[in-house]
């Protein structure tokens, strides 16, 4: 069955240990310029915070209960959706959803079209423009640890029990069951969004004040895409075709070269 990992908001008090914990385990490196951001920085950046070399970034919000401002922390990383755009969009297959959960990416399979960062409906997909080999980096959800039934890296590390993971079907039934018993938001955000993900949340406050995407359909994107990516290997092929007429009809006159 299919793996998922539950994040309950206002349990997160924001120590980060989750990023170092993404860090350490994926040997990612350390940029100082990024590293002295604090919570409330990254919440307010275009990407919330995630890089090439940061899978998981932790921002601080100011949203509105019962008409008073209080702080609330919020884990933003892949969200390994059920259905994958990324995964559809990508007609090299370097990126593939394993049946335990984990949306995983094979930069020998890429060739950099960056079709998935144009799919990816949560904007979490990141390019290395600074390297000479580049490839899209993300979360890969620890998929060797999750493939042998073991907590990502980040939830392992978490203090509060902000993180659980566990199978997504019994995830989604503790997640109702804490909605009813703490008076949270009756929306399990990831429970329908894009067709599912694995990365599920319940909080005390409206998401879109924490800068969900709360206006995604329910639909599985790839339903959108599909009829029309099966058709980019006949127009690769009939274009390489194409040009290749250009190329001999225009130099056919031309004496060769002795």
């Amino acid at each position: 069955m299919s793996k998922a990992i539950l994040v309950d908001i206002p349990k997160c008090i924001g120590c980060e240990s989750c990023s170092v914990a993404c860090k350490l385990w994926n040997e990612l490196d350390w940029h100082e310029e990024q590293k002295v951001k604090t919570a409330e920085d990254r919440a307010k950046e275009p990407n919330k915070g995630l890089w090439a070399d940061e899978w998981t970034s932790i921002n601080k919000y100011e949203p509105k209960k019962d008409g008073e401002s209080v702080w609330r922390f919020v884990k933003t990383q892949c969200m390994h959706c059920v259905d994958p755009a990324c995964v559809s969009a990508c007609f090299a297959k370097a990126f593939q959803k394993l049946p335990e959960g984990p949306v995983i990416y094979d930069q020998n399979l890429c060739v950099g079209c960056r079709y998935c960062m144009l799919a990816c409906p949560f904007d979490v997909l990141k390019f290395e423009w600074n390297k000479a080999i580049p490839g899209i980096r993300k979360c890969q959800m620890c998929a060797t640890r999750v493939v042998n039934n073991e907590a990502p890296a980040c939830v392992s590390a978490c203090p509060t029990g902000a993180l659980k993971f566990g199978e997504r079907d019994e995830l989604l039934a503790e997640a109702k069951k804490r909605i009813k018993e703490n008076g949270y938001e009756d929306h399990i955000f990831g429970e329908k969004e894009v067709g599912g993900t694995s990365w599920m949340y319940i909080s005390d406050v409206p998401f879109d004040q924490m800068r969900f995407r709360t206006d995604v359909t329910t639909r599985p994107l790839p339903s959108y895409s599909e009829p029309y990516m099966k058709l980019t290997p006949i127009v690769g092929v009939s274009w390489a075709a194409i040009l290749a007429g250009l190329y001999v009809f225009n130099n056919k006159d031309k004496e060769p070269l002795d």
